[in-house]
Order: structure tokens, then sequence, then C-alpha cells
């Protein structure tokens, strides 16, 4: 007997140290048991799984777009400069790659954070003098989405608020939301080209507020801060101890005579978090490659908010292998006319919307100075046989086979974002038609007929 009890005692203390825990029962060793069990089915959504909505999704999914059979649907909608095949990468990007696959070197599976190799070559390209990286200050991510993800989940509990600029990109508040985190939105001034209204931006700042985001450029507004203005972003940060999350996708996507300093570069207290990818200024985004740069030359971060980036990659294996084997050849070899080239477009479809859309009655786009969008307000009171934005772009479709995103998606109503990636001719003849509706439905105001 005594021997029987030392070989279980000996099992318990083994299952113990492995995790499992068992209760001794009549001398036998058992699983805990539940005091009652189930006796119908009955499997749910996690509240994660119920929380999580797609601001963009929520409204394009209720609209009843049904465009005109009449006229060829011109989708201005979709943040993804592949669609129409007009803005094809550039063949250096595409032999990078292939002679990746070739190596037949990046077929396992990477480290969690990237390939060291990989890391240094994204460490040495967006290094400077005013903010200096190296391999360890770099975490590879599928997808600048992910390095978001990242980001807002070592930063802040359930129960915290982090600051979210409005009129901006609706992913933060999905993945802020879906954790139980509260979003603050933050104004941004279409008179001042969308820059921050600092007093605002104070004012919701609190004890829990653990995450300041700065987008620049801008998704949706396709606006660029000046350096003088991203100072006094950093000055309110640096005065409440904020930590920033600079999501820096579009960085050098900007008009010519614009200029666009990453936000490390003029933080001397700040610690940042720059999120970026290969999506959009190589005009790759199916190729989910993005990137961390850990900027923290105070040590404010220390070693424990790096440790939890690790940590949390480690959740998925998340950039792709061969992708990262692709970096030093895209970075080495894409020849400057490749980026002026894009740029020149953007920048020619831009002011080709702006010019059409200015002169068009009840309409206000501002121009931007960057990125791939153009936000175009609308004065509701010149159309009133609709009750809003996305009343207005719903009908645009159905008479006008015109799609716009209205700007409740980003939660900034009475406004529509328009993407400039599509064909020229196709900016032109959606622009008509915008105007052709426009005329169609404008109303003076009755102050202004009794004039």
């Amino acid at each position: 007997h005594a021997q029987y009890m030392a070989k279980n005692n000996s099992a318990a203390c083994l299952s113990s140290v492995m995790g499992f825990h068992h209760v001794n029962v009549n001398g036998s060793l058992y699983p805990a048991k539940a005091k009652s069990r189930r006796h119908m089915w009955e499997v749910k959504p996690s509240e994660m799984a119920n929380n999580t909505l797609n601001p963009i999704r929520a409204i394009v999914d209720g609209m009843k777009i049904t465009p005109n059979p009449e006229k060829p649907m011109i989708a201005l909608s979709i943040g993804d400069p592949t669609v129409f095949g007009n803005l094809p990468t550039d063949e250096t990007v595409l032999q990078a790659l292939k002679d990746s696959i070739d190596s037949q070197k990046y077929n396992g599976y990477a480290p969690s954070v990237g390939y060291l190799k990989s890391r240094q070559v994204v460490a040495n390209f967006y290094s400077c003098p005013e903010a200096p990286l190296d391999a360890e200050d770099v975490i590879l991510t599928s997808g600048c989405s992910q390095a978001i993800d990242l980001c807002i989940s070592v930063l802040c509990n359930p129960g915290d608020n982090i600051l979210v600029p409005c009129p901006g990109f609706s992913l933060y508040k999905t993945l802020a939301v879906s954790m139980g985190i509260e979003v603050k939105l933050y104004n941004l001034l279409p008179e001042k080209s969308w820059e921050v209204d600092l007093q605002h931006l104070e004012s919701l700042i609190d004890e829990r507020t653990s995450c300041l985001i700065v987008t620049n450029p801008s998704n949706p507004c396709g606006s660029v801060f000046t350096k003088e203005h991203l100072q006094q972003i950093l000055k309110v940060a640096s005065k409440h101890c904020l930590p920033i999350l600079a999501d820096e996708i579009y960085s050098d996507m900007v008009f010519p005579g614009c200029s666009c300093p990453s936000m490390a570069s003029l933080s001397s207290s700040v610690p940042i978090l720059s999120c970026g990818g290969l999506a959009k200024r190589w005009l790759v985004p199916g190729w989910r490659m993005g990137w961390i740069l850990i900027h923290d030359r105070n040590d404010i971060f220390g070693p424990e908010i790096r440790q939890g980036l690790v940590k949390l990659s480690q959740r998925i294996l998340g950039a792709c292998s061969i992708v990262q084997g692709a970096l030093e050849g895209i970075f080495n070899n894409t020849p400057p006319s490749f980026y002026n080239s894009t740029i020149s477009f953007l920048k020619s479809n831009s002011e080709i919307c702006f010019n059409e859309l200015s002169t068009v009655p009840g309409l206000n786009p501002v121009m931007p100075s960057g990125a791939m969008y153009l936000m175009v307000g609308i004065d509701m009171d010149h159309f009133p046989e609709f009750k809003n934005d996305v009343d207005f772009t719903e009908r645009l479709v159905i008479d006008q086979s015109v799609f716009c995103l209205p700007a409740s998606a980003f939660e900034y109503p009475n406004f529509f974002r328009i993407v400039v990636t599509v064909p020229e001719e196709m900016m032109v003849e959606a622009c008509v038609r915008i105007r052709e509706f426009c005329q169609r439905y404008y109303r003076p105001r009755s102050c202004e007929l009794d004039q």
C-alpha cells in the first residue's frame, strides 16, 4: 500500500509540475469535475468576436448599391492601388521576389519577429541621424495592419482609452473596441487642411489614456502635416507622457513641394512606435509585409515593451518569409523613377478631381498633399432630398454608377472619400457624372430664393 501511495503521490507531483491539476478521490487520481454539466448544445461566439466591427463594412453592407445599368460602374471607394491594373509595381520589385523564391532559403518558418538580416535591411533603410535604428528596433509583421494590432495590444489594457483622429482609418477602432479599449476621437480641421485640433486633443486626455495615434500622411484625408504641426503634437504628447503610435504607411507618398518627416526624427522625448509596410509605396498590398520601428532613445519603453512586442508576435508567425527574403533587393534596387512616377500620377489625378469638383455647386473638396485620397464636403442644406452622406452616395451609385465611400464610415458625416488611383480617363468621367448628379439635385437655400 505504501508503495502504491508513493507511486500515486509522485504521479500527482509530476502532473502538478506539468500544469495539470488533479484531485485525489478514494485513493485514485481523476480530473476535477465540474459541479454540473450541460444538457444541451450551446456554442456562442466570444465577446471579442461580438465586439469586433468594421465600420466601413457596417455602412457599405447596409447600402442599396444597385448601379445604373446604362453606365459602367466606376468605384472610387477601394483603397487598393492594384485594382485597375494601371499602377503595377516595378519590375525590380518582382525580380527581388523571384530571386527570393529561387534561392530556396526562405521556405521555412522565420523567427516570429522576422529574420535578423531582413530586419537590419529595414533598419538601414529608415535610419537617420535624428532617429537611428538597428535590427533590434524592427519587428516584421503581416502587413501594417498587424503592426498596428501589436502596438495597441502592447500599450493598452481593457478599460484604457486611446486617442484616434477623426476622420481616421477605421481599423484603429475595430481593433481597440474588440479588446475592451475605449476610443476617443480627436478632431481634424478641414479648413486647415486637416490639421489636428490641438485644444480638443488635449481635452480628451485622462489618467487612463495609454496611446495617441497619429496618421501622417492621412487616410482618408490625404493630408500631410508640416514639421511645425508635428512638433506641436509632440509637445502635447510630451506634456502628458503619452507614447505615440505613428501610422506612417504612406510616408514618402507626398506630392512635390511637401515634406513629410517621420515623427521619430522630430521627437526628443516622446517614445514612438512607427508602423509601415510595403503595401502602398511599392504597390503590393497583397504581399502582407509590414513593420514596427521602435524609437525609444530615452529608454522609456525599456525592455518590457520590446519583450511584450516579441511575445505578442509569437501568437502568429507573421510576415511572409519569402517577402522577407526579397526586402534587400526591393529596397536597394527600386529606382527613384518608380516612386516619382507613382506620386506624379496621384498628384495629377488629385488635381483633376479637385479642380473639377471645386466648381460643382454644393461640394467642397479639400486638396490633398499626399497618400491616395481626397475628401469632399457635401453642403447638405443644398440637397434636401438626401438625409445624409450615406443617402447621397447611395443615390450617386443608383443614378450615375459612381461609388464613393461616405465619410460616416470614418465617423465624419456629410463628406465622402474619393480614391485617386483610378485611371485618369475614369477619374475625368467620374467627375462629369458627379457634376451631373449634383446639378440635378442641388437646391438653393430658402433665404437665397428670397433674395
